[in-house]
């Protein structure tokens, strides 16, 4: 029997929701599961603008959103020009991260933000006005996140080890093609994708500890 979204619910903490601004690119989507992964094992909530739907404008829901996360991880590691024509940077993940750095200065003890890149010292390059912060390397690598995850969220109540990431991950990578071909797509990249893995690895999670 698959898990529900109440046992989600009962496996997360709400209140430590953790706003997960990453590239959505199918070649970035092994990482983007590390992270649901890692954040669920943490027995916190991933939040992404995945579940934005109709309705005001989409700025201010991307506002209220990291407003309502405790949380907020800004993975900058993906710099290549968009391939498709005309060719361009992206700017949706920089922007996101001045959003959540303006709301921890209004309100330092509501948000705390989390800098990922996959290249040291690129960082001081790409966004100068972030020297003195210092980023999470995770070298692009599944082993990576968790290892960095570990490092930013050492004040969290549950600690997971590697190991037990690892696990989840694993576990979802059994289920993943199920998942996928439920929520009719290619990539975790969609709104309904993004709810079942949510939901499915904050479940095994819970029953890991």
């Amino acid at each position: 029997m698959e898990p529900s979204t109440h046992e989600a619910s009962q496996a997360a903490n709400p209140e430590k929701a953790v706003f997960l601004n990453v590239p959505y690119d199918r070649e970035f989507a092994p990482l983007f599961l590390a992270y649901i992964c890692g954040i669920s094992a943490f027995g916190m909530l991933p939040r992404a603008t995945l579940e934005l739907q109709g309705g005001t404008r989409r700025l201010d829901r991307i506002i209220s959103l990291i407003e309502s996360c405790e949380y907020s991880i800004h993975d900058l590691s993906w710099v290549d020009l968009d391939p498709m024509p005309p060719k361009t940077p992206r700017f949706n993940m920089p922007f996101e991260l001045g959003l959540s750095v303006l709301h921890t200065s209004r309100n330092p003890k509501r948000h705390t933000w989390f800098l990922f890149e996959s290249t040291s010292w690129r960082i001081q390059k790409s966004l100068s006005d972030l020297n003195g912060t210092d980023p999470y390397i995770h070298d692009g690598t599944v082993e990576g996140i968790f290892r960095e995850m570990a490092r930013a969220f050492t004040r969290a109540r549950r600690q997971p080890s590697a190991q037990q990431m690892m696990y989840i991950y694993q576990k979802l990578g059994d289920n993943f093609p199920r998942i996928l071909s439920e929520a009719a797509t290619k990539d975790p990249f969609h709104s309904r994708a993004f709810r079942d893995i949510v939901i499915y690895t904050s479940a095994v999670a819970k029953s890991l500890f």
